[in-house]
């Protein structure tokens, strides 16, 4: 059983429109405290908004295509640095 096209364009952009909000709450804590790792993770919530927004208009399945994944994989690697740099050996 499929969705039909309006189904998945309606779902697609509720999620497009939930990153992009976690991504304005994170900018939102960078400008209170100016640290990176809020930065880096608007940053990575806005990249999985346009990949969401990207698939649901797209008229191709766009999962499969290789571009997808590299909105993703830019988006959770910007998330991996950060974490490791904000963690960078410091001792206690």
């Amino acid at each position: 059983m499929t969705a039909s096209p309006g189904v998945v364009l309606f779902v697609s952009g509720a999620m497009s429109a939930g990153f992009a909000i976690a991504g304005l709450f994170f900018l939102r804590f960078w400008v209170k405290t100016r640290d990176r790792l809020f930065a880096a993770f608007a940053v990575a919530f806005w990249l999985m908004a346009l990949n969401q927004a990207v698939a649901g208009f797209s008229r191709a399945a766009h999962a499969e295509t290789g571009g997808a994944y590299l909105l993703r994989l830019a988006a959770f690697s910007l998330i991996i640095l950060a974490v490791l740099g904000k963690s960078g050996g410091r001792a206690p």
